[in-house]
């Protein structure tokens, strides 16, 4: 009896991805959330957020992380779902200035 309840239990955990769903809130979410809960505003006038802040605008503004838009095109494309957004259509530059940080980001991560 005891044997049936655990393969049940882990086809369970298993199959549907609740264990990993489980694992990432609890080592990659839970912990951050609670922490950033007790003492936002303690962290939200130091120095340490400030310097945080301004690393993580420039690496956003550098396109280094522009590798992941690359993979959510290709998801898109794969499951042939369209991705919608409120924004305007891109102009030329704008196309070529976020392929050229997509490229950029491709080559640096690599």
């Amino acid at each position: 009896e005891d044997a049936e309840y655990r393969t049940e239990l882990s086809d369970v955990l298993m199959t549907s991805g609740l264990a990993v769903i489980l694992i990432t809130a609890m080592i990659g979410q839970l912990n951050t959330q609670v922490t950033a809960s007790h003492c936002m505003l303690d962290y939200m006038n130091t120095r340490s957020m400030a310097a945080t802040i301004f690393v993580t605008m420039a690496i956003e503004s550098s396109g280094l992380l522009h590798a992941s838009y690359l993979i959510q095109i290709a998801v898109a494309k794969i499951t042939g779902k369209e991705s919608t957004s409120n924004e305007e259509k891109r102009t030329c530059l704008q196309k070529l200035s976020f392929w050229s940080r997509v490229l950029m980001s491709l080559a640096v991560l690599s």
